[in-house]
């Protein structure tokens, strides 16, 4: 260790992800590992411009590795988005004698972090806590693995019964900008076809292969990222080129954020919580912790909110090959 820093604070940003409450947990440890005092900030951005800190302890993240959301509360910030706003932050922490930050979040929470950094001159690193799995230097996000677990769990059921009635169900999971739950939880439940904003919809490809596929089928399932092709709209489409089809729409919505964290998860939130506080021991700042084949690295937070990860096209393949 070659940077000594007294005081650490942790905050959790923008939308919640199961595994939030594994990586508090390792953060806090971690910095009473090393001899370090941990300051909790309360509901993210906006909690550190209006004074909500909290001392953390041992005892203050016991029992919480399990559990979904965050302990510390998150919310956006529009103040933050402000130099004023910032600046009352900075004033906050400092009077806290905090002299690093780890904030855990996504892709805006890693655009304030960065920001925030460069106007005050304070350590920062990130830990990737996003469902979406959309961030560059980590192969899985924490919060993903739980999530297409949720959605696979939930579309199971609907599939039987989608097999009782003969039903075509289009679901319609998170991904307004990134299609990876609905392309990797859609894979695993066996969906007929998936909709993705990574890649343009054709839908008469989709109607050709409704008609010319397997007619022995009972049900159909047709998984949708709400950022592609909107779930009700294509529902209508469909009902109008299949009359004879008994057509219904889900929304899986934010069940999807919440439950317990898979042991994937935790495992992750726990090496990245460590990491975390090990790097910024080392002196790292403006990084984020993330997990590459099966090896911590540290990403610049810029490097990972500009460069949206490409949809790996074998997985688009197995799609239309299985979907037969």
């Amino acid at each position: 260790m070659i940077s000594r820093i007294n005081k650490i604070g942790i905050l959790t940003s923008g939308g919640d992800s199961p595994g939030m409450n594994a990586a508090i947990r390792a953060v806090v440890r971690t910095a009473l590992y090393y001899d370090l005092d941990v300051i909790g900030i309360r509901r993210g951005y906006e909690g550190a411009i209006n004074g909500e800190f909290i001392e953390m302890d041992r005892k203050s993240v016991a029992n919480i590795i399990q559990r979904g959301g965050t302990i510390l509360k998150t919310a956006r910030s529009q103040a933050f988005q402000t130099p004023e706003g910032r600046k009352k932050a900075y004033d906050q922490i400092k009077a806290q004698g905090i002299d690093a930050l780890v904030v855990v979040g996504g892709d805006g929470t890693f655009t304030g972090a960065k920001v925030f950094g460069e106007e005050f001159d304070i350590p920062i690193i990130g830990l990737p806590g996003t469902i979406d799995n959309d961030l560059y230097g980590t192969d899985f996000t924490i919060g993903y693995d739980t999530a297409i677990n949720t959605a696979v769990d939930a579309v199971d059921k609907i599939r039987d019964t989608a097999e009782s009635h003969d039903r075509v169900f289009i679901i319609e999971v998170m991904g307004r900008d990134c299609g990876l739950i609905a392309l990797r939880s859609g894979i695993g439940v066996g969906a007929e076809a998936i909709l993705i904003p990574e890649t343009k919809t054709d839908v008469p490809h989709l109607l050709h292969r409704m008609e010319v596929g397997r007619k022995d089928k009972s049900s159909k399932i047709i998984m949708v990222a709400e950022g592609g092709e909107g779930a009700f709209k294509l529902g209508e489409i469909i009902k109008e080129r299949f009359p004879h089809y008994d057509t219904r729409v889900s929304v899986l919505g934010h069940i999807q954020r919440g439950g317990k964290p898979t042991c994937m998860d935790r495992v992750l939130a726990s090496r990245l919580g460590v990491a975390a506080v090990e790097g910024l021991l080392e002196g790292r700042r403006d990084v984020m912790a993330g997990l590459i084949h099966g090896k911590v690295e540290f990403t610049p937070l810029d490097h990972a909110i500009k460069h949206n990860k490409e949809v790996n096209e074998s997985l688009l393949k197995i799609v239309e090959i299985l979907s037969l």
